[in-house]
C-alpha cells in the first residue's frame, strides 16, 4: 500500500487513529526533557543571563511558524495541481496552529527584544516580515470561514497562500540582505551553528517537541474537519431529499 493510498479519508482516519497516541506520548517525553534541560541544565549566557533561555521558546516557534507556512504552501500545491483530496484539509487545518505559533514567536520576540533592544519592538526587517506572515495567517483564516463551500474555499486559500509563500524567503534571509537589530543565523549556517553545543542540544530537543506538538495538533484538526465535512455532506443530502417532498404542494390559480 502506497503513501497516496491514504488520500482515502477513510484510510487516513485509521491511520491516525493508530499512529497519534504514540506521537502524543513522544511529544510529552521530548516537552519534559527539553524543558528540563533548558532551565536547569543549559548554561546562563555571558551576556544575556538568564534571559536567553527565551530562546528555547522563541526560536522553535519561530522555526514552526514557516515549517506550517511551508507545509500550507505544498499543500495548496497538491490542490490545485495534484487535486489531492486531503490537501486543502491539510492546508485549512495548518493556517490557525501557524498562526499561534507566530504569535508566540512575536510575543516572546518582544520579550526578548526589551532587556537587548531597550525596546519591545522596531520596525526590523525580520520583525516586520514575521509580522506579515502572522496577518497572512488571519487572512487565511477569514477566507476559509467567509466561504461555506469547502471545495472554493479551499482553491481560493491555495492561490492566496501560494502567493504569500513569497515572504518566507524575506524572512529567512533579511537578516542577511539588510543592516537589522536582530542577530544573524546561527544554526542553519553553511559553516555550522555557532552557538555552544551545551546550548544547541536543548534547543534541539525543544525544536523537536515543537514539530511533534505541530504534527500532533495538525492531525486532530484534520481528522476533525473531515468528520465536520462529513456531517455538512450528511444534512445537504438530507436536505436535498426533503425538498421535493417540502415543495411537491403547488399554489393553483383562483377562478
Amino acid at each position: 500500500m502506497g503513501i497516496l493510498d491514504f488520500a482515502n479519508p477513510t484510510r487516513f482516519m485509521k491511520l491516525t487513529q493508530l499512529v497519534l497516541p504514540w506521537l502524543v506520548g513522544l511529544c510529552a517525553i521530548a516537552f519534559a526533557v527539553g524543558l528540563y534541560m533548558s532551565f536547569f541544565v543549559a548554561p546562563e549566557d555571558y551576556q544575556q543571563g538568564d534571559t536567553v533561555r527565551i530562546m528555547y521558546i522563541h526560536v522553535p516557534a519561530a522555526w514552526l511558524a514557516m515549517m506550517c507556512y511551508s507545509i500550507m504552501a505544498i499543500s495548496s500545491l497538491g490542490t490545485l495541481v495534484w487535486k489531492h483530496p486531503l490537501a486543502d484539509v491539510s492546508a485549512k487545518c495548518a493556517a490557525p496552529i501557524g498562526a499561534a505559533f507566530t504569535f508566540i514567536s512575536l510575543v516572546t520576540g518582544s520579550l526578548w527584544g526589551k532587556p537587548m533592544w531597550g525596546t519591545y519592538w522596531v520596525w526590523d526587517a525580520r520583525l516586520t516580515s514575521v509580522l506579515v506572515l502572522f496577518i497572512m495567517y488571519l487572512g487565511l483564516m477569514a477566507l476559509w470561514r467567509t466561504m461555506e463551500d469547502p471545495i472554493k474555499a479551499g482553491k481560493a486559500a491555495a492561490i492566496l497562500t501560494l502567493v504569500g509563500a513569497l515572504n518566507l524567503p524575506i524572512i529567512k534571509f533579511s537578516v542577511d540582505w539588510w543592516n537589522t537589530l536582530h542577530q544573524p543565523a546561527s544554526v542553519m549556517r553553511m559553516d555550522g551553528p555557532t552557538i555552544h553545543p551545551d546550548i544547541l542540544l536543548p534547543l534541539a530537543v525543544m525544536a523537536v517537541a515543537f514539530t511533534l506538538l505541530f504534527f500532533v495538533i495538525h492531525l486532530m484538526a484534520m481528522r476533525n474537519e473531515i468528520l465536520r465535512r462529513r456531517v455538512r455532506t450528511l444534512r445537504l443530502r438530507a436536505a436535498s431529499a426533503a425538498r421535493p417532498a417540502g415543495g411537491s404542494a403547488t399554489l393553483q390559480p383562483a377562478e
